[in-house]
């Protein structure tokens, strides 16, 4: 497989975040090859669905031969982290053209952050809101 050097090539870039995944991804032109933490997205996911997931902007926009995606992504689950990159693309879709790409995008709902979040523990409590057990003596 050629590596292929973007260092000088222009790039769209997007912020994507879900849950507690943060996914920092660049659109370079190309071919379509998607590239998670320098592994292909076939290494990175086992599931069709996740991979289905990260390309979805790119299919419903009509742009998935156009663009490279070369993404870094941290934190969470491997589904927070397929939601994040898909969020990450889509923005930076919007940078690459906004008129025509944003309708579909928020029509779909790529565009809105998904803000769910594990709550913290409390203190005096085994978990977030699990309180230790009740003993009467």
């Amino acid at each position: 497989m050629a590596e292929v050097n973007y260092n000088k090539t222009p790039y769209f870039y997007g912020t994507g975040r879900r849950k507690s995944s943060v996914a920092r991804v660049r659109l370079y032109k190309g071919t379509g090859k998607v590239t998670i933490n320098e592994r292909d997205i076939d290494d990175y996911f086992g599931l069709e669905t996740l991979k289905l997931i990260v390309r979805q902007p790119l299919v419903l926009t009509g742009t998935e031969d156009q663009f490279d995606v070369v993404c870094r992504v941290t934190g969470g689950g491997v589904t927070g982290q397929a939601g994040a990159i898909r969020h990450g693309i889509s923005r930076a879709l919007l940078k690459f053209d906004t008129e025509a790409l944003r309708p579909k995008l928020k029509r779909a709902g790529f565009l809105t952050r998904d803000p769910r979040m594990k709550e913290r523990k409390k203190y005096g409590l085994k978990a977030a809101r699990r309180a230790p057990q009740f003993s009467k003596r």
